[in-house]
């Protein structure tokens, strides 16, 4: 099941999001964040219209995923970049494509030009899994990220939506 987040989902989506930022470089922060934090986000992208989806399975939230303006400036209006994450315990079971598939589907409804998706160059299962859904890679930046005591190198994936 894929649904909207509600606030009632925020307490799982923290926990996602801090396991990824305690114990992997996908997410290229140190410090966990607090449940204010996380409620005070949902609101924000909700206020901006940007969607936040969860999945389900057996009535407990699997992952999430969103997107948002590319960088905040008046002519990346029509360019978003995603983030989906997937607890631990579930990925490998689709739940990160019916995600992304669906907020493809938003940006495209919304007529969105672009989506882009920021990816750690170690994760190859990711730069894999998004090319097999039409994303090429467009940039690559070398030694931008610094986390777990080494530099990390961040590619850029684009997928032209109309």
């Amino acid at each position: 099941m894929i649904r909207q987040a509600t606030l009632e989902d925020v307490p799982k989506i923290l926990e996602i999001f801090n396991y990824h930022i305690e114990h992997t470089t996908v997410i290229y922060h140190y410090h966990k964040r607090t449940l204010a934090q996380m409620e005070d986000w949902l609101s924000q992208q909700q206020q901006l219209n940007f969607p936040v989806l969860v999945t389900e399975e057996n009535g407990k939230l699997t992952g999430y995923g969103t997107f948002g303006q590319f960088r905040p400036h008046e002519a990346y209006q029509f360019c978003v970049e995603h983030s989906v994450y997937v607890s631990p315990d579930h990925q490998g079971k689709g739940f990160g494509k019916q995600l992304i598939l669906e907020l493809i589907a938003i940006a495209k409804k919304e007529n969105y030009h672009n989506m882009v998706a920021g990816i750690d160059a170690e994760n190859k299962f990711s730069i894999q899994f998004h090319q097999k859904l039409g994303f090429q890679e467009v940039g690559y930046l070398k030694e931008v990220g610094y986390k777990f005591d080494r530099w990390l190198d961040l590619v850029f994936l684009q997928l032209q939506l109309n």
